[in-house]
């Protein structure tokens, strides 16, 4: 069984390289009109530029996960600017999809929670289709989409899970086909769990990301070990191994929260599941100390008896 880690958006590793520069719309609106595209434009380079040394860097630590910022283009989908945002970086965007291709990298993108396909209200899901065709240019852009996914909650229950189950099924067929076959779905802490969130994926054909912490939080009485094969399964007609989100809470009374480091502890459980089934996969750290807390979880396991190293962020086991 081979496990490959990666983390999300920021190398802490790296000085001064956070990929997610923004610029609000009231100061956007502020600038003079003449000044507001070069602004635009100097924010999203910015990020590019930290996104691209933050790719040599992964390579340097041989991380083949990354899931990339959101928030590389500022005011990408706001309805009063909507701007092009692939023309004037066609050569910056060329550059990451050909490091990416180049050394077989995994990515990915995580949208918001307002993107979300079960809201009653019609603008909702146009926005959320707005986002997810936002999220798409870019893995077009880098010519990244064998291997990208673009990864979204189910959403809220608006007082009735049953009906928005059914909104959610009916809404999904507004995104264009061409988005949802890089779409994936995550059970979450407060809503759907993982056997609703399953459901769903088997239904629409869309493969499952199993988010741990998630599970531990909102369970809804099932045993985990049950699920996973066909969690896995949701996977089998895709380019890549199956994802799995891992966290560990940041303290009993905020369980929820995503602690600094991954507690080995808490994760063991879900570990020797995935050994009995023995399937590679692939493991999103989302803790608080990105890189630095996925390179101290992959020490942690490796000290694991019948676990071997093969790379600074793969094991075998």
């Amino acid at each position: 069984m081979i496990i490959r880690f990666g983390y999300v958006a920021n190398a802490l590793g790296l000085w001064d390289a956070s990929p997610s520069k923004s610029l609000t719309f009231k100061r956007y609106s502020a600038l003079p009109k003449g000044e507001r595209l070069e602004k635009l434009k100097s924010v999203t380079a910015e990020n590019l530029q930290h996104t691209k040394r933050i790719l040599y860097y992964n390579i340097a630590h041989e991380i083949k996960l990354y899931r990339f910022s959101s928030s590389l283009v500022p005011l990408a989908t706001h309805p009063e600017v909507m701007w092009d945002f692939i023309t004037p970086f066609k050569t910056e965007w060329q550059e990451l999809g050909s490091l990416i291709r180049e050394f077989k990298l995994r990515p990915s993108f995580h949208p918001n929670q307002f993107t979300l396909f079960t809201s009653p209200r019609p603008e909702v899901t146009v926005n959320a289709i707005k986002d997810m065709e936002y999220h798409f240019t870019m893995l077009e852009a880098m010519d990244a989409l064998k291997r990208g996914i673009i990864n979204i909650h189910i959403g809220g229950a608006y007082g009735d899970k049953h009906a928005s189950l059914n909104r959610f099924h009916k809404n999904i067929k507004g995104l264009p086909s061409e988005i949802k076959q890089h779409m994936t779905l995550e059970n979450d802490d407060k809503t759907y769990n993982v056997k609703e969130t399953l459901v769903t994926c088997e239904k629409e054909n869309i493969p499952m990301i199993l988010d741990y912490h998630h599970y531990m939080v909102n369970q809804g009485n099932l045993d985990l070990s049950q699920y996973i094969p066909r969690i896995f399964h949701t996977w089998d007609s895709f380019a890549t191994v199956p994802k799995v989100h891992i966290s560990s809470p940041k303290a009993e009374n905020a369980f929820r929260s995503h602690a600094d480091y991954v507690s080995l502890e808490f994760i063991m459980p879900f570990l020797s599941m995935a050994k009995e089934l023995n399937h590679d996969f692939d493991i999103m750290v989302e803790a608080k100390k990105k890189d630095l807390a996925m390179q101290k979880l992959v020490e942690d396991i490796a000290s694991i008896r019948g676990v071997k190293r093969i790379s600074s962020s793969t094991l075998e086991w």
